[in-house]
């Protein structure tokens, strides 16, 4: 038995406010996340001899017993006493140290997958008291609906989000999620706000019109300025899209950043708008230009290396497993 080419989406944060800390040293949050259609795609392959392989690129130096991916195959494993083992492999199309949440999204994948192929028959609560051990974001994803979270991400709500596109951005190098919420200058008191608060805004932002430069955000993200005072890569990028216009917010810990729009064809549009000022290289990739008569010439000041296009999803592809 198997089951092949199972997705594991990666995650937006809309907004993402650090309210306080826990004398555990876990931080307060508030955040609405919401799943995009950019998938990692996992195959799984049934062994009897109980032994958990994991396949395919996983991030460099780091250990088999340590990966996500294969820490959930053994949560279950363990949490159902099942003597049947998994051939795992995962397609890595969600960056790393990118604030998309895909070693998360990977960890929930695996549980649901498993689960099914396993039959071991654990309902979707009990799939995420497990995934509540891996990783703060790892619950969303079995929760398997747009939610507004709070807690230290793991209480969530169901909230509807209306139909969305999305422009997202990556710059060179990746972010430490640790260091981030180390910092001293994190701030950690924003004040709270309720559920309905933000949801009274989307209807009332709902009927405005800014689609040439994208939908304004509500809150912000109190994590981007802690990244973009580190990291100047990523700040240049930021501060690029922000002189032509756009509004562009990090998501997570960075350090990738998105535009939503309300439709794909508005999307598309400002991926051709940005792309007349930086020049597209090879599949998705993007750079700053110099134009010298008809030809255009990479420039030293690169700020963008990849760039997606990706609708929202209003469910996680795997919500009915």
């Amino acid at each position: 038995m198997a089951l092949y080419d199972v997705p594991a989406p990666a995650k937006l944060n809309l907004f993402l406010h650090v309210t306080g800390r826990r004398p555990d040293g876990y931080h307060e949050l508030q955040t609405v996340f919401r799943f995009v259609d950019l998938c990692d795609r996992l195959d799984f392959d049934l062994r009897s001899d109980g032994r958990i392989h994991r396949e395919g690129e996983s991030l460099p130096g780091l250990e088999a017993e340590h990966d996500l991916i294969v820490r959930a195959a053994l949560a279950l494993q363990q949490a159902t006493g099942t003597r049947q083992g998994a051939q795992i492999r995962c397609v890595k199309h969600i960056p790393a140290g990118a604030g998309l949440g895909g070693g998360s999204s990977d960890a929930a994948t695996t549980l649901i997958a498993l689960n099914r192929l396993w039959k071991t028959g654990l309902d979707r609560r009990e799939l995420m008291g497990l995934a509540r051990h891996l990783g703060a974001d790892v619950p969303v994803f079995v929760f398997g609906r747009s939610a507004f979270a709070e807690g230290i991400g793991d209480i969530l709500t169901e909230i509807p989000l209306p139909e969305r596109d999305y422009l997202i951005l990556r710059p060179e190098g990746s972010i430490s999620t640790a260091q981030v919420f180390s910092s001293p200058d994190l701030t950690r008191n924003t004040k709270t706000v309720i559920i309905s608060v933000f949801a009274h805004w989307l209807a009332a932002k709902s009927q405005e019109k800014h689609q040439h430069f994208g939908q304004e955000l509500f809150g912000r993200n109190d994590l981007e300025p802690v990244v973009l005072a580190r990291h100047e890569n990523i700040r240049n990028m930021a501060y690029a899209l922000r002189k032509q216009g756009f509004h562009a917010r990090m998501t997570g810990s960075g350090s990738c950043f998105f535009i939503e729009y309300s439709s794909k064809e508005h999307a598309a549009r400002a991926c051709q708008e940005i792309s007349s000022k930086m020049l597209e290289v090879g599949n998705d990739r993007l750079a700053g230009v110099e134009k010298h008569g008809d030809a255009c010439h990479r420039s030293s000041n690169a700020v963008v290396e990849k760039v997606w296009a990706c609708p929202g999803l209003f469910e996680h592809p795997l919500r009915h497993w």
